[in-house]
């Protein structure tokens, strides 16, 4: 019988897998259901209240008043996961108003920021920088239960208040929804490499090509409602970090001020969807090698995860734990079944080497592109700034990376891994 027979039947009688401890949900690396659109306790009204008007208080230069005035608030007052999750959204954006809200960045944040960010980031695993975590996974409510629809999400805290932001930090959210179900697919094509149960392969690799099309046609959406100078100058610059950002005005990268003589200089990367652990999970499952030749060189890929939310990263070690479907696909095929596998395995792959050029065509269209244009809109010493004068070259990404060197190794090392070759 064709591995395919019973593909219907077989797919009809799954049961999601409980990757709850991983929080891993029916929308991927998103929630279940939408954030709180507010902490719950009294206590943190000067939070919402700045937080609410924070498009209006960058543009009127009144930001970094509103946010050295905070009390330090304490975080004894969350409720909830999602309300932990609320509060790092809004300290992360503040931090970042703060930093790159005025005419140069500042180099200090204040303790008003620092002592609760800290508390909070710690809780959640995650460094106290606006990682894609906080920008994206976290930042979203929708109307319906329909994650994947763009016309019923909308953001929760912006730094412009422009369609241009929410649709670029949305785009993802759908993006990852879209994804939701190849997670357990796809960890059952990895367990049954040890059982050499070659149908659940293959049915999974097809249904991976086919998750991976249809994230990648998500993504091509971006072009409908961000506008590419918009957002090199107005809204990229916010997403920035604190390492490599030299040129841009943070040679030092930027003092965590605690208060009473107390804080240290950091130097942490800027929200990036290299942060995204569903692409790091495609790279996973199809034996994707990031990480170079050399025993000591540790990839940003690697280094990333610990820019994820610590479950997060820790699915990823689980699931690489699991087994390798390229070493199964990389034995010289004798059976039908061996043939079909690396068919559906190079498909696959292919699939996520085109994904990778697409991202490549928005960057070139939404950074190196821009970078070159005359901007008639205010400036400042940013991330921005500072690109343009490099007129193309040599550019760095909001994480901190080489801009397009980067993404084309990414690609490249995608495709040589399609091609089945032993390293």
């Amino acid at each position: 019988m064709s591995p395919h027979a019973l593909r219907s039947e077989s797919l009809g009688q799954r049961q999601p897998l409980d990757l709850s401890k991983f929080a891993v949900t029916r929308n991927a690396f998103i929630p279940e259901d939408s954030l709180p659109k507010m902490l719950s306790d009294s206590h943190y009204e000067p939070w919402e209240l700045v937080a609410h008007n924070l498009p209006e208080l960058i543009q009127s230069g009144r930001v970094h008043v509103a946010i050295r005035e905070l009390p330090i608030l304490s975080t004894e007052c969350l409720k909830s996961e999602a309300e932990w999750r609320r509060a790092y959204v809004i300290l992360s954006f503040f931090a970042h108003a703060y930093i790159w809200g005025g005419e140069k960045p500042e180099e200090i944040l204040p303790p008003s920021v620092t002592v609760p960010y800290l508390r909070v980031s710690a809780h959640l695993e995650l460094p106290p920088t606006l990682t894609y975590a906080g920008a994206n996974l976290w930042n979203f409510s929708c109307k319906g239960d329909d994650f994947t629809n763009l016309e019923d999400l909308s953001t929760l805290l912006s730094f412009t208040g422009t369609e241009s932001e929410s649709w670029f930090l949305l785009i993802s959210v759908a993006m990852e929804a879209k994804a939701g179900y190849i997670l357990h697919t796809m960890i059952r094509a990895l367990e049954a490499v040890k059982t050499r149960d070659y149908q659940v392969i293959i049915e999974g690799l097809e249904e991976l090509k086919s998750c991976i099309e249809n994230v990648g046609a998500l993504l091509e959406r971006m072009y409908e409602r961000c506008e590419p100078m918009i957002f090199y100058h107005q809204i990229r610059p916010f997403l920035a970090g604190s390492m490599n950002m030299e040129a841009a005005g943070l040679p030092r990268g930027v003092f965590y001020d605690e208060g009473n003589g107390k804080g240290e200089w950091r130097q942490l990367r800027g929200g990036s969807n290299g942060q995204s652990s569903l692409i790091q999970f495609f790279d996973v499952v199809l034996g994707v090698d990031h990480n170079g030749h050399s025993a000591t060189e540790k990839s940003f890929h690697s280094e990333v995860r610990d820019y994820m939310p610590g479950p997060h990263a820790k699915f990823l070690v689980h699931a690489a734990r699991l087994g390798s479907i390229r070493e199964l696909a990389l034995v010289t095929p004798v059976r039908e079944e061996q043939h079909l596998l690396r068919a559906a395995y190079t498909a696959a792959t292919d699939a996520l080497t085109q994904f990778r050029n697409k991202h490549i065509q928005i960057v070139t269209r939404y950074i190196i592109l821009p970078s070159k244009q005359p901007w008639s809109g205010p400036t400042r010493q940013n991330l921005a700034s500072s690109s343009t004068e490099k007129k193309g070259e040599g550019l760095t990404g909001t994480g901190g990376t080489q801009l397009l060197p980067f993404l084309k190794q990414s690609r490249d090392e995608t495709n040589f891994a399609g091609k089945l070759e032993k390293s």
